[in-house]
């Protein structure tokens, strides 16, 4: 049977080979978008990092960005459509802020990812929905479980992970992060942002200045709490990685 049946043209349909095209698409829609994210997770921190692309010349720099800080404690990177972004940004911030407010504790890294994909999940059920074109990760200190790495796509599908990639050049990172990952598994915090900075120049054959990248991290030591790192940091990992090539 031919796709002109409608399957590609209805969320709820299956084709026969068992594929939701509409799911497929919103897949396709987050690795048109050029851009490729990398997540490390070390044995005591962990740590994303995105290339930073201004569409414009005329553009604020300042006011682009994919990593966002959910919680004090948790952050998230977005890849794919941003005004889609923007819409799951709004809504787990106020998951969050709602579970803080009914238990009185900061909410779980991988329960807040586990909402995020229960969510995406009913997207993929009605007619009247579109399956959102966005993967995120979440990053955070887990209090029993240490450092935590997990990520969400527009199928509904979540899980945690060692290091992970997402977006144009997802095949590319992901060898590179297994290799990286089978020889170190416990990274330290250094290494583990170096990894991820040198992953992403690797995949793309390209050399960074510290304003064409974001980078966001959480450690287990002080006060767990996640942030982004300043030009003046990243440009001290990018001269790391340098000397060490």
């Amino acid at each position: 049977m031919s796709r002109g049946a409608g399957y590609d043209r209805h969320i709820t349909i299956f084709s026969p080979e068992g594929r939701l095209f509409q799911v497929e698409y919103a897949f396709k829609a987050v690795r048109s978008c050029g851009v490729t994210s990398i997540g490390v997770r070390g044995k005591d921190s962990v740590v994303f990092v995105t290339q930073k692309k201004v569409a414009d010349k005329l553009i604020d720099p300042s006011s682009v960005t994919r990593v966002f800080k959910i919680t004090k404690y948790i952050g998230m990177l977005v890849t794919g459509l941003m005004p889609d972004a923007r819409s799951v940004v709004q809504q787990v911030r106020q998951q969050a802020a709602e579970f803080r407010f009914k238990y009185g504790y900061e909410i779980p890294v991988d329960y807040l990812a586990r909402v995020m994909a229960d969510k995406a999940q009913v997207y993929t059920q009605h007619a009247y929905m579109r399956p959102l074109g966005v993967v995120s990760m979440l990053i955070g200190i887990d209090e029993e479980r240490g450092p935590q790495l997990f990520k969400v796509d527009p199928a509904g599908y979540f899980v945690g992970y060692k290091a992970t990639s997402v977006g144009l050049k997802e095949t590319e990172a992901t060898t590179f992060l297994e290799k990286k990952i089978k020889a170190d598994p416990a990274m330290p915090y250094d290494k583990a942002v170096q990894t991820a900075i040198s992953a992403l120049q690797g995949v793309l054959s390209e050399e960074f200045k510290a304003s064409e990248i974001e980078v966001g991290v959480v450690r287990s030591e002080g006060d767990k709490a996640f942030r982004v790192l300043s030009n003046e940091e990243v440009e001290g990992f990018l001269t790391a990685i340098s000397e060490r090539d």
